[in-house]
């Protein structure tokens, strides 16, 4: 394989890197930093309180587009509440593939 496809696997991999979701414990704390509730996210992203809560145990996860939409979130108040997200250091990250929700 040449050098410039292992620099494409790379850049791919890192790129995947994008669409993964913090651990669970994590969207709780970024969620409360704000001032958010279930609800209120909810409703912004067109969704249940029940499927929030779920996210937020780590029982289901968002598919498309919801997922992109949470993760975009989750991206902002990161920015914005960055003692938060620091919850997830030393933490393994689980797989962030598909599920229900």
């Amino acid at each position: 394989m040449s050098d410039p496809d292992r620099l494409k696997q790379v850049d791919d991999l890192l790129d995947g890197l994008d669409d993964a979701l913090p651990p669970p414990h994590v969207r709780v704390q970024l969620r409360l930093a704000a001032g958010l509730t279930q609800k209120d996210i909810a409703e912004a992203m067109g969704v249940t309180r029940v499927a929030v809560a779920r996210w937020e145990l780590g029982q289901t996860h968002p598919r498309r587009p919801q997922r992109d939409l949470y993760i975009h979130l989750l991206k902002r108040l990161a920015a914005r509440f960055p003692e938060a997200a620091k919850a997830n250091e030393g933490m393994p990250t689980p797989t962030s593939g598909g599920g229900s929700g």
